[in-house]
């Protein structure tokens, strides 16, 4: 009788060890993150503090609202396989832009964003949704 049930675990622990682990959205497969092309423009913005960024180019145009034209500067490239990064500098400060996929809400409309961003500027963190022309934000387009 006790053969049974031991059985019975040896063959749900196989199974179990199967299973892929969890991948906390990481491609099992390596696969690099293509789903935003190069020539794709970005735009990412973030409330709480309010601040945007367009990315075009190979160039980032920063904006806040106590510097609404925005500062221009360079922006490296890099792709995950999860997602897309852009490096360069700010105002003498490291500055790195992270856009991964999922459904994003700004918090104060009704969109709906593709992308969830992520700014590292100096020591700060800053979060906010992107969408791309080709992937576009669904909801009020001027709320």
């Amino acid at each position: 009788m006790t053969r049974r049930p031991t059985m019975i675990l040896a063959v749900l622990l196989a199974a179990a060890a199967c299973t892929p682990a969890q991948t906390d959205g990481i491609d099992p497969k390596g696969e690099t993150f293509d789903a935003v092309f190069e020539d794709d423009v970005i735009t990412l913005t973030g409330t709480e503090p309010f601040w945007g960024l367009k990315i075009e180019n190979g160039e980032g145009l920063w904006t806040t609202p106590e510097n609404q034209p925005g500062t221009r500067f360079a922006l490296t490239r890099f792709a995950g396989n999860n997602g897309l990064g852009y490096s360069g500098t700010l105002e003498g400060e490291p500055f790195t832009a992270t856009l991964t996929p999922g459904e994003c809400s700004d918090g104060m409309s009704d969109r709906s964003f593709p992308f969830v961003a992520t700014i590292a500027l100096g020591g700060e963190t800053l979060k906010g949704c992107g969408y791309t022309e080709s992937q576009p934000f669904t909801g009020d387009p001027a709320p």
